[in-house]
């Protein structure tokens, strides 16, 4: 079956036996590192228990857990993604049907740059999840703060356009307006 015709954007892309996605984490946290180390150190704990009391070889312990261990710190790290599933702004998870434009907004003199998301109309954000405070630089209902240091839109917009699917517009909100981001390369 020959996937020479497709559209970029049409579907997800799978490159390396992984999913291609755009993300940005937040800063280094020794709170995460500390949480990280303790799970390892209760996973190792668990697999020796087991090893003793069941007679139950501690190694599948460990083995089937970090997966699971190495996901919950990814996913406590990421401020903002989009992959395959959709864009996911902290916690939330928008499926790309709801996304019709991504927002990059810079806060003067801050260290920080936002990344929001309008929906689609009709669309509302999934039942439990409260939206953030509203940020008077972000016209966009959903967004996340994330590190300007961090951040390249040169990139986002290269990932977007290869992988997002093709309705969906980066948009640059500045005090003078909003513009449509272009790639530079």
């Amino acid at each position: 079956m020959s996937h020479g015709n497709r559209a970029p954007g049409s579907q997800p892309t799978r490159r390396g036996a992984r999913w291609e996605r755009y993300r940005v984490a937040h800063p280094f946290s020794a709170q995460d590192l500390a949480g990280l180390w303790g799970l390892i150190v209760g996973v190792v704990a668990l697999a020796l228990l087991l090893g003793w009391a069941l007679e139950m070889r501690g190694g599948t312990v460990i083995v089937l857990a970090i997966p699971f261990i190495i996901s919950w710190y990814e996913k406590r790290r990421t401020a903002f993604q989009f992959d395959a599933a959709g864009a996911r702004f902290g916690e939330l998870l928008l499926p790309w049907p709801d996304v019709t434009q991504f927002v990059v907004a810079t806060v003067p003199d801050g260290e920080h740059t936002l990344i929001g998301a309008r929906l689609r109309s009709g669309a509302a954000l999934p039942p439990g999840s409260n939206g953030p405070a509203p940020h008077p630089a972000m016209p966009a209902p959903v967004h996340v703060a994330v590190p300007r240091a961090k951040f390249d839109l040169d990139k986002m917009v290269r990932k977007a356009r290869k992988y997002a699917p093709q309705h969906i517009q980066i948009v640059v909100a500045e005090p003078s307006g909003e513009r449509v981001a272009s790639w530079t390369n």
